[in-house]
Parts: C-alpha cells; sequence; structure tokens
C-alpha cells in the first residue's frame, strides 16, 4: 500500500495557500512538472522515445526542451483559468519544438496544478473541473489545432475543426468513450488519481529503481486499457494486441529476468511500422501520475527542479 503525503508536504500546501507564497508555489508546481515529464521520458518504457530509441522526428532532448519550455504555464494554472494555461504551455513548446511533445501531459497536468495549495488533489480536482468555461474550451481547441496530434478524426458534435458552444468538461465528456485522457475530465482523474498512484506504490514491491518502476508503471498502465493514441493512428485491434503484450509481459514478472523476452516482444511490436504504435497516451499518464505523486509528497523534488529518489513507501 502507498503511503500518506508526508508531514512536511502538508505542512507545504498549508502555507504556501497564501498570496504572499504564491510565487513560491509556482516554482515548486514548475519543477514537479519538469522533473515528471524527465522521468517519464528517461525511463525505459516500452515503445516511447527514451535513450535508447529515438523517432525519425522526436527526441529526449525535444521531450526535455518541451518540458522546461511548457513548466511555468503549467504552474500558471493556480491563477489563472485553465484554457489560458493549456494554450500557452503549447504555444511555449511550439517555440523549441516543431511537432507535437506534450499535448496529453498539458491536458491531463494543467487541472491538477490548478487544485489551490491547501487542498490535496483529491478534494481539489472537481472544483477545478466544475469551473471551467467555453473560454476554456476555445482556448483548448486552439491548442489542440496548433500541437496537431495524429489521428483526430472527426467528432460528430463540437469538432475540433469548429468553435465550440460547451464548457470544456462538457467537450471532454462527448469524447471521454473514444479517449482516455477526455474521460479523466469526466469521472474526476479517476485514472490518475486512484488507478496511477496506486500501481505507481506497487511498482515499489516490484523494484527498487526508480527508472524501472516508472517503466512498470507504464507497462501496467498498457495492460489495462487500450492507448487511445494507437487507437486514432492503427485501430482497436493494433491496441489490443498491446494491451495482451504488456498483460503477457506482466505475468512473466518483467524487470526479472523471466519476463524480458516478453516484454522485448512487446516493445518490437509497439516500434515496428515506423513507430506508428507508440503509446503515447499512456506516456501521457506516467507524466501526469507521477507529477500527482510529487503534488502530494510520494515523490521528491525541491524548488529547482533537483530530483532524490522516490518516497513512496
Amino acid at each position: 500500500m502507498c503511503s500518506q503525503a508526508n508531514d512536511s508536504s502538508k505542512s507545504q500546501r498549508t502555507l504556501l495557500h497564501r498570496s504572499s507564497d504564491a510565487v513560491v508555489w509556482q516554482q515548486q508546481l514548475a519543477a514537479w512538472f519538469e522533473a515528471a515529464c524527465r522521468l517519464e521520458v528517461l525511463s525505459p518504457k516500452p515503445g516511447n522515445v527514451n535513450p535508447q530509441h529515438a523517432f525519425a522526428d522526436a527526441t529526449v532532448e525535444d521531450f526535455l526542451k518541451s518540458a522546461a519550455a511548457a513548466a511555468p504555464w503549467i504552474a500558471a494554472a493556480s491563477r489563472q483559468p485553465l484554457g489560458i494555461s493549456i494554450l500557452q504551455a503549447t504555444t511555449a513548446t511550439r517555440t523549441v519544438v516543431s511537432h507535437n511533445t506534450n499535448l496529453g501531459i498539458l491536458l491531463l497536468t494543467a487541472p491538477l496544478a490548478a487544485v489551490p495549495a491547501n487542498q490535496t488533489l483529491a478534494d481539489g480536482i472537481e472544483s477545478v473541473l466544475r469551473a471551467t468555461s467555453v473560454d476554456d474550451s476555445q482556448d483548448v481547441y486552439a491548442a489542440i489545432r496548433l500541437a496537431n496530434p495524429g489521428g483526430l478524426g472527426k467528432a460528430a458534435e463540437q469538432d475540433i475543426s469548429q468553435p465550440p458552444s460547451l464548457s470544456l468538461v462538457e467537450c471532454m465528456r462527448l469524447a471521454a468513450e473514444r479517449d482516455l485522457i477526455a474521460a479523466e475530465y469526466s469521472n474526476g482523474f479517476h485514472r490518475v488519481l486512484n488507478m496511477g498512484l496506486q500501481w505507481l506504490c506497487e511498482s515499489v514491491q516490484v523494484t527498487t529503481t526508480p527508472m524501472l518502476q516508472v517503466a512498470w508503471l507504464a507497462l501496467r498502465l498498457l495492460a489495462d486499457a487500450d492507448d487511445s493514441l494507437i487507437v486514432r493512428k492503427c485501430g482497436s485491434e493494433i491496441a489490443a494486441v498491446a494491451r495482451q503484450l504488456a498483460r503477457a509481459a506482466l505475468a512473466a514478472g518483467w524487470p526479472d529476468e523471466c519476463g524480458v523476452a516478453d516484454f522485448q516482444r512487446l516493445d518490437s511490436f509497439l516500434r515496428a511500422d515506423g513507430n506508428r504504435r507508440n503509446p503515447g497516451t499512456t506516456a501521457d499518464f506516467v507524466a501526469a501520475i507521477l507529477f500527482a505523486a510529487m503534488r502530494e509528497g510520494l515523490w521528491g523534488v525541491a524548488v529547482g527542479g533537483s530530483f532524490r529518489d522516490n518516497a513512496v513507501s
């Protein structure tokens, strides 16, 4: 089981909700965001960009630059409308890379960053989501068009190519059945705050190496549900195969030696077809879960971005 957030983390949230400490809180949010993105891309997750595997159009450096560019604007979600923060973070990312590296991460982390410092994420996320407006939808739609993620297709209602007329949460609800990130807006971020944090805690029982814990979390997420990006780009049958291969690697005991062959089989499958099977949505959830864990005191990173080993127990 996961430990509760430590006392220092609770005290920090209590102190930093005051306006005089708002700048410090934003610095801390930015540090958590950048550290979460760094851990996500540097871990040996199956099928994603990592230090051993670049894509033709994306490298580890692209993701690190994107995280640094977006971090201040994600942190700004604590003091301004959600949609503006997501659009500003997307725009800042586009100044350092020419392709989509982090839209899903921004969509998942900005609402978490918007929760007031004196509340836990579980206590505060619903209020953040209820407060979203049509203006937020317009800004997020603009961010999505700017990022231009793969395989979006057309929606019968509130399509991304048209001006939205509903609040951001209402727009996301319309997409919830076909997109895991959109579903988080309609279920109170259940996959991040409940399932994801619990699985991160379980990873400590599997391995004591933080980077492998992150990769195990990605494997657990991929085994749980079809990756939305794979479904959009390659179809549900390919996504189902990836899910089954992830389950096989877990059942075989990866990262123990007995599970390495199954893990490599999954990794090779995901990297086939020019990396079109990249489980990008899974990677987005990994970053968001790590951000949430740091914010709740389960992982540690100090203001300034220096990372210390996980505090999950």
